[in-house]
């Protein structure tokens, strides 16, 4: 039986009975927050693109990190940025580089943190591009695979808890599962960003991130934004690799493809709130367009709701004092 019966409304007549029976609850251990770290900076700098936001030197990664801990978040993903870049991106692999510098202070001062690492070139080639070329200017895919094993591994010695590549090279998971196990870190998970669309929205992290590519574009490794199979298809391999945690990126974009991630796969599913999505907000916001605050937890309720457990946002410390613990 319908109206008047059932009244819909009746549950939502005041804020005690919305909450009490309010369906997605974003909780502070949801949140995932990313750094740059940035060799070349003496000290932290604001990042234009994206206002709120900054690059640190390694020896300054713990002051954002402590602010972000004194707000309850407790899951950092580090970018590096290092001072020198050749065509493999040897940096990346260097015992002592941007990154294994800020994971040996954040895993001194915050030793209950999670800290993950982003695992991919484009930040250390002069090139640009997520893995090495051939002559012609090809990406060589396997070629790359065991560049971005040796990169884990070189993390994990450092003190990573998570590895995250980000570079879509096919079969990346299987090599570097098998890097990690081998030297000794078959108990270091992997979260594969394993849906990564050649999204117009990446554009302030290439300022962050200095990973612009010099010529072409990432559009023959990273997925056309009007697939939906092909994403369950690379979930599916990287599940099968032995990623623990699977990946779509962009989220709001694309919460139709998290939705089918949550709906296949009973392993964890993240999603990523990218520096675009970030930045359309604080830009309309500052036009006094939208309200800041409710746009943005609505967006990463929406992410919520999709289907995502792990939400990884630059606007987790300023989110986590209006969230659930």
């Amino acid at each position: 039986m319908g109206f008047p019966t059932h009244r819909p409304r009746r549950l939502r007549s005041n804020p005690a009975l919305r909450r009490l029976t309010g369906e997605t609850r974003l909780h502070v251990s949801d949140l995932v927050f990313p750094l740059f770290v940035d060799e070349n900076l003496n000290v932290s700098t604001p990042i234009q693109a994206m206002p709120g936001q900054s690059s640190h030197p390694p020896a300054e990664i713990g002051r954002p990190a402590a602010v972000a801990f004194g707000a309850g978040i407790r899951a950092f993903l580090l970018f590096g940025v290092p001072r020198t870049k050749d065509a493999e991106g040897s940096a990346a692999r260097h015992p002592e580089n941007v990154v294994t510098k800020a994971l040996t202070i954040l895993r001194r001062e915050f030793p209950e943190a999670v800290l993950i690492t982003d695992v991919c070139l484009c930040a250390y080639t002069n090139h640009g591009h997520c893995g090495v070329l051939s002559a012609n200017g090809e990406i060589m895919n396997d070629a790359t695979l065991p560049l971005l094993g040796q990169m884990a591994v070189t993390h994990a010695q450092a003190g990573a808890d998570l590895i995250a590549p980000s570079d879509m090279m096919d079969g990346r998971i299987q090599a570097i599962r098998a890097d990690l196990d081998r030297s000794g870190f078959s108990h270091l998970p992997i979260m594969a960003y394993s849906a990564k669309y050649a999204s117009s929205f990446y554009g302030p992290f290439r300022e962050a991130a200095h990973s612009s590519p010099q010529a072409g574009d990432r559009k023959g490794y990273q997925m056309d934004p009007g697939n939906r199979r092909e994403a369950l298809i690379e979930m599916q391999l990287d599940h099968d690799e032995g990623a623990d945690i699977l990946m779509v990126k962009p989220a709001l974009p694309y919460l139709d493809i998290i939705r089918e991630a949550r709906n296949r796969f009973s392993c964890p599913i993240a999603a990523y709130q990218v520096s675009g999505e970030y930045s359309m907000i604080r830009a309309a916001a500052a036009n006094g367009w939208i309200d800041e605050q409710a746009a943005i937890l609505e967006s990463l309720v929406a992410i919520r709701r999709a289907g995502a457990d792990l939400i990884i946002t630059y606007f987790a410390p300023e989110v986590a004092p209006w969230i659930t613990p």
